[in-house]
C-alpha cells in the first residue's frame, strides 16, 4: 500500500465533517470573508450553526508565513498525481485552519509544529522550512513520519505530525477531488434485467419454451 492508500483509508475513517473549503490562498481571505457572509446555509445545518460557520470562516488565525507551511507540508502528505490534484488543490490548507479554529485545542499544537519545523531547519540548513531545499524539507519529515522510528528528541514534530497528517488526509477525501479519487459514485438506481442466462440453465427453465 503506497502512501496516497494509505491516507485514503485514513481519509475514510475521518469522512463525515463535511467541511469543504474553497480556496487556500492567504491573499484570498479578505474574499473568502465575504463570500462566507453571503454563503448558502448546507443541508440540515441549523441557523446557529450557519451563524457560528460564517463567523470562524471570517476570522484569520494563521499568518501568511504559517499558511504557506501548512500548504508545502499538506502537498508533501499529498501530492498531486495521475489520478488527482494534490491536497492544496484540494482546499486542503483552509480546511485545516477552519478545523483548527472550529477545534481551539489545536491551535497551540499547530502553531507550536510549524514553529519547531522552522527551528530545526534553522538550525541545519539555515532557512525557514519553505525557504529549505525539497531534500532538505523531506529529510526532516522522514525523522518525525514514523512514530515507531523516531528518536526521543524528535517526538515534539512527530505528534505535530500526526496531526497535520490526520487533518490533511481528512480535508482531502472530505473534498470533490478526494471523493473521486476514492471512486465514490454516489447512490444510483439498480436496473433489474432479469434472472441471468445462465441461472435459468441451471434450474432446467426454459425461456423460450415457456413463453413461446
Amino acid at each position: 500500500m503506497n502512501r496516497r492508500e494509505s491516507l485514503k483509508a485514513l481519509g475514510l475513517i475521518a469522512a463525515g465533517s463535511g467541511v469543504l473549503a474553497a480556496s487556500s490562498c492567504q491573499q484570498e481571505k479578505t474574499t473568502e470573508a465575504a463570500a462566507a457572509t453571503d454563503a448558502e446555509k448546507l443541508p440540515g445545518v441549523q441557523d446557529f450553526e450557519h451563524e457560528r460557520n460564517k463567523q470562524l470562516q471570517a476570522e484569520v488565525f494563521f499568518t501568511e508565513h504559517e499558511m504557506a507551511t501548512i500548504t508545502v507540508l499538506a502537498d508533501i502528505i499529498i501530492p498531486k498525481d495521475d489520478i488527482s490534484g494534490s491536497a492544496s488543490e484540494a482546499g486542503v490548507p483552509a480546511f485545516i485552519e477552519f478545523m483548527v479554529k472550529d477545534l481551539p485545542e489545536n491551535k497551540i499544537p499547530m502553531r507550536g509544529g510549524l514553529k519547531w519545523m522552522d527551528v530545526q531547519c534553522q538550525k541545519r540548513y539555515g532557512n525557514a522550512f519553505i525557504k529549505c531545499k525539497e531534500q532538505q524539507q523531506l529529510a526532516l519529515i522522514d525523522e518525525i513520519a514514523y512514530p515507531e522510528k523516531a528518536k526521543p528528541a524528535m517526538q515534539q514534530g512527530v505528534a505535530f505530525f500526526t496531526l497535520m497528517r490526520n487533518l490533511t488526509s481528512s480535508g482531502f477525501f472530505t473534498s470533490e477531488i478526494g471523493v473521486k479519487d476514492i471512486g465514490y459514485a454516489g447512490n444510483r438506481p439498480g436496473v433489474w434485467t432479469g434472472v441471468p442466462a445462465d441461472v435459468l440453465k441451471t434450474y432446467g427453465f426454459d425461456t423460450e419454451s415457456f413463453f413461446g
